[in-house]
């Protein structure tokens, strides 16, 4: 199918939200203000700010810096030096910290803000946010991305059922109108870049890099067969803000003097299920704790046990099951692939988490690593699943060097009707 090209060709450039290089490195968040389920995306020029928020179990303080690096639209590095898109200095230490109170495991919680006033981007587009020690950029702790917009374009768009039977049913398309600003002076109708993100997830986003329909300085883009998306169904959740009282997922707890572990309630294959809505967090996550004032420095950590029982108990050939969501930074890798346990006929995954309220599902890939991420085998597709959509508008001019974000704009597919 065409549609998938998109798909294909975006996930094979990119890796995960994040990459955490240091083991040590927990729960690491990157968000606006106020808003830990928000996209990390600010405006050029303006007072936007993120905030991020990483714990290192080392305990004990260490040297932390942060810069960021421009990024094509398909996250490719750009050519550009750093003295032309950074202004003030290069990197940041973070001298916010706090040793961990009145939890059992030990660790030393950083914050910063981003950008800090003394270093700010000074262009649109995609950025990598970097976190080493030492100043010494060779001793990477972690990633994060964010995006810098530059409003040069208004981006209308509506998410609408596909007319495609073999998408109507388990499929949600988007309608993209985008205008720019007269200034911008495209060639082709291909200079523009549109990537669309659901649940604001880098890992199985759209790229689509020609319209449908072009006038001047007017662009559509309606083709379901490269605007629509699996829509999958709401996201199963975990309340681990109690590590005293069983919430509603939790099976069973253990806790010893260092450590604490909790037995997910073990989950069923979803697909073939009727569709039943209810309100959760579209696969993100909030560090919170109900015994504690603040719950980024005396939140607890603890050894979670997840198990998903597929259908007769057997593995599913030719595929490998991950856990999908934040928790995991919608990684495919070590970190998130589950374990088929023989014995007792179902994928076994263990995770260390901090205090919060999370969100995730299961999801299938093919062996070998290549392909398309697929739910609809441990979820199953219902197009009208409440998602949140991302639309980023990405433009390069005749001679420059780095692709520009000049048109963002956020949906929602239940809430529009």
């Amino acid at each position: 199918m065409f549609f998938l090209v998109g798909f294909l060709a975006n996930a094979a450039s990119s890796i995960a939200q994040g990459t955490t290089l240091n083991p040590n490195i927990k729960s690491a968040k990157l968000y606006r203000y106020g808003d830990q389920t928000s996209f990390p995306a600010i405006t050029l020029n303006s007072a936007d700010a993120l905030q991020l928020e990483f714990d290192d179990l080392e305990n004990r303080v260490k040297n932390y810096y942060y810069t960021f690096q421009l990024c094509n639209a398909d996250w490719t590095p750009s050519i550009l030096h750093p003295f032309e898109y950074i202004k003030g200095f290069q990197n940041v230490r973070i001298s916010t910290y706090r040793n961990s109170s009145i939890s059992i495991t030990r660790y030393i919680h950083y914050q910063a803000s981003v950008p800090d006033r003394n270093s700010t981007p000074s262009r649109s587009g995609n950025y990598l946010l970097k976190v080493f020690l030492d100043s010494d950029t060779s001793k990477l702790a972690f990633t994060k991305r964010f995006v810098v917009v530059n409003s040069q374009a208004t981006v209308a768009a509506q998410v609408q059922q596909p007319f495609n039977a073999q998408f109507f049913k388990t499929f949600q398309k988007l309608f993209i109108g985008v205008q720019t600003d007269p200034r911008i002076r495209l060639f082709t109708p291909s200079d523009l870049k549109i990537v669309v993100l659901q649940n604001n997830n880098w890992q199985t986003s759209l790229f689509i890099d020609r319209p449908t329909i072009s006038r001047p300085n007017y662009y559509e883009y309606i083709d379901e067969s490269i605007t629509a998306m699996p829509a999958g169904k709401e996201f199963r959740w975990l309340d681990l803000r109690s590590l005293r009282l069983l919430s509603d997922r939790v099976q069973k707890m253990e806790t010893t003097q260092d450590t604490a572990w909790i037995f997910v309630k073990p989950d069923p294959s979803r697909n073939g299920l009727p569709y039943l809505y209810y309100r959760d967090l579209n696969g993100s996550y909030t560090i919170e704790a109900m015994e504690s004032i603040n719950p980024f420095w005396q939140g607890d950590y603890a050894y979670v046990n997840f198990s998903y029982f597929p259908p007769n108990n057997r593995t599913i050939e030719g595929r490998d099951i991950y856990i999908f969501g934040e928790l995991t930074d919608y990684a495919f890798d070590a970190s998130s692939k589950m374990i088929f346990n023989k014995e007792r006929g179902a994928y076994e995954k263990t995770l260390f988490l901090k205090q919060g309220y999370y969100n995730y599902n299961y999801i299938t890939k093919p062996l070998d690593g290549k392909g398309y991420p697929d739910m609809s085998q441990t979820e199953g597709d219902f197009w009208g699943t409440e998602n949140s959509y991302t639309v980023l508008v990405y433009y390069r001019p005749f001679g420059g060097r780095a692709d520009e974000l000049i048109g963002f704009a956020s949906l929602n597919s239940t809430f529009q009707r």
